[in-house]
């Protein structure tokens, strides 16, 4: 479970604007994409980077709800990360333009469905990468996630999307101890293991 998130927890304002969250993607001197058919180059600090470079390389599969399919039109029909994405949704949608070659996977049944269909897809060599905010929160409180990435921008929102999702009253989820923490540009990269 990976996003960018605000010092107090939102990874977007309450209009889904995500104001300075991504600066960070451009105010460094190294260049680099997340993979050969990005043509989005990014512009960080090499910590950033090398950050990324040990994080996200082993993505296969990413897992997202329809909000962020809606609101990036799913990344052009393609994928932000890794080579196929699962987008739990409650109805397909009939008239995206990218439909008939994107590798996206539209899933009506729920997030563990959307997980096991992912993992299947991946195999046993390769990372499913689910989004945070409430497709990645249903999935931290269902058992299914094992890992936490947080790209922390200091800025406070005060409101908006949180990070884990609307976790009802007296749920708790317990993180260890970050297992890498990595302070960039404008942006501190940290790395959790979920406690079972």
């Amino acid at each position: 479970m990976a996003a960018v998130t605000s010092l107090d927890g939102f990874i977007a304002n309450e209009n889904d604007e995500v104001g300075p969250l991504f600066d960070w993607f451009g105010n460094g001197d190294v260049e680099w994409t997340l993979a050969e058919e990005h043509s989005h180059v990014s512009r960080t600090t090499q910590a950033s980077k090398d950050f990324i470079d040990a994080v996200y390389p082993e993505i296969g599969v990413v897992v997202m709800g329809r909000r962020l399919f809606d609101m990036t039109d799913g990344w052009g029909g393609i994928p932000a990360a890794g080579e196929h994405v699962f987008v739990v949704t409650h109805s397909a949608p009939t008239d995206w333009n990218h439909a008939a070659t994107a590798p996206f996977t539209f899933v009506t049944d729920g997030i563990a469905s959307a997980i096991a269909q992912a993992q299947e897809f991946a195999g046993p060599d390769r990372v499913v990468d689910v989004g945070a905010g409430q497709i990645g929160g249903q999935a931290l409180r269902l058992g299914l996630i094992d890992q936490v990435v947080m790209h922390v921008v200091p800025v406070v929102f005060g409101a908006g999307r949180p990070f884990f999702g609307a976790m009802g009253p007296g749920e708790t989820v317990m993180l260890a101890d970050p297992s890498r923490v990595v302070q960039g540009d404008r942006v501190t990269h940290l790395l959790y293991d979920v406690v079972r």
